[in-house]
């Protein structure tokens, strides 16, 4: 698991390769780092475009010089980010150092904070939207704009480019049809006495963003709203009761084992429960829920004080190039330039045919729907 809130859950919204999104755009200041090293005619850690500085050519060369990326909390197996490193290290032959992979969006804010001024502090960031709305509110972000950045929606980015939406996903259901005779198809069929001691979620809702989302689509699928989450905390407490709903948090490890069968998680999380287990002969298969499509993104951003300035600025270039936008697809996560790739003919049409159909269209709350969420759940589900 990872990018759990420690108490404030990632803010769910679907952007354009997902669906439409609501406009958020926050400020933040410029950045006053001190890069290890910088191009000679310019400050990499307050340019604002590869142009500004001498173009990508000179960004290259800036990076490798530096010859230093921190990133922070991208396990390996998450929207294939073991590949999109390897191949941003092979490519520009800059060392990748990432820190606490199975950690928080959280802890990545913290990190800016508590490691300013070491050369082990953050470069670049990918937190949940909520987050990325504190860390702007804070300053702590140094607004850059990509070559694609105009192809990013006006809704799914900071008007200053201090962040912007990367990838994204649905709320799904994986289940281990190997061991299941009965296949679920939406929230209603879990309540089934078939999936006894069988269901869990990808962590504790109140702190993890994918545990938060599972529950906002059970309360969608329940006669709730983004304005009542209510009827999804009471229909995982019925689940819990029944002996459907267990404990065990739900990740590659539980699900081999065969503690879970079945797992209620973002559909490219699921998708690659499936790759990896199919060599251990479980036939784990990933439906979207027919009665709740929940959606959400998750956030780019480049830290303020970034020891390395260049690399972060060339990291974000890569990731939103073709071959890391495609890279994200191949981890069976929707990037944001999906739709533009598809329009240029620029996508990996095998990796898109892989990710989970999904028919009709997501729901998304407000800000202030989803903070009053998160409050409601810290109250109601340590009773669940």
């Amino acid at each position: 698991m990872r990018k759990t809130s420690g108490g404030l859950v990632a803010a769910a919204v679907a952007g354009s390769a997902l669906a439409a999104a609501a406009a958020v755009a926050p400020t933040a200041g410029a950045s006053t780092a001190a890069p290890r090293a910088s191009h000679a005619a310019c400050n990499w850690a307050t340019v604002t475009s590869a142009a500004a500085c001498g173009g990508m050519k000179a960004l290259v060369a800036a990076a490798q010089k530096e010859g230093v990326l921190n990133t922070i909390t991208l396990p390996a197996n998450w929207a294939n980010y073991g590949t999109l490193i390897k191949e941003f290290s092979d490519k520009y032959h800059i060392k990748v150092n990432d820190a606490i992979p199975d950690g928080s969006s959280q802890q990545e804010l913290n990190a800016i904070i508590h490691e300013k001024g070491t050369s082990k502090a953050p470069d670049v960031l990918d937190v949940g939207p909520a987050f990325a709305l504190e860390g702007a509110s804070q300053g702590l972000f140094s607004p850059y704009r990509v070559l694609e950045y105009n192809q990013i929606p006006a809704s799914e980015k900071a008007a200053n480019a201090a962040w912007y939406y990367d990838y994204g996903g649905y709320i799904s259901i994986g289940y281990n049809a190997s061991d299941l005779k009965v296949a679920p198809t939406s929230f209603a069929s879990l309540t089934n006495p078939a999936y006894k001691g069988s269901i869990a979620l990808n962590g504790n809702p109140t702190q993890a963003g994918a545990a938060f989302a599972a529950v906002y689509a059970a309360s969608l699928a329940n006669g709730g709203s983004f304005s009542n989450i209510t009827p999804g905390v009471t229909y995982f407490k019925k689940l819990a009761q029944d002996g459907n709903f267990i404990t065990a948090q739900s990740d590659a490890t539980t699900i081999g084992s065969g503690q879970v069968k079945v797992s209620i998680d973002w559909d490219y999380l699921n998708a690659a429960y499936a790759a990896q287990l199919k060599a251990k002969g479980i036939d784990w298969k990933v439906v979207i829920p027919t009665d709740a499509h929940y959606a959400a993104y998750y956030v780019q951003a480049i830290s303020k004080y970034a020891p390395d300035p260049a690399a972060a600025r060339l990291w974000e270039e890569f990731l939103y190039s073709n071959e890391g936008q495609n890279g994200w697809l191949g981890g069976f996560a929707r990037p944001v330039l999906l739709n533009h790739m598809v329009k240029l003919g620029t996508v990996d049409k095998a990796a898109l045919a892989k990710i989970p159909a999904v028919s009709g269209t997501p729901s998304f709350p407000s800000q202030s729907q989803q903070k009053d969420a998160a409050a409601v759940l810290l109250k109601l589900w340590p009773s669940v």
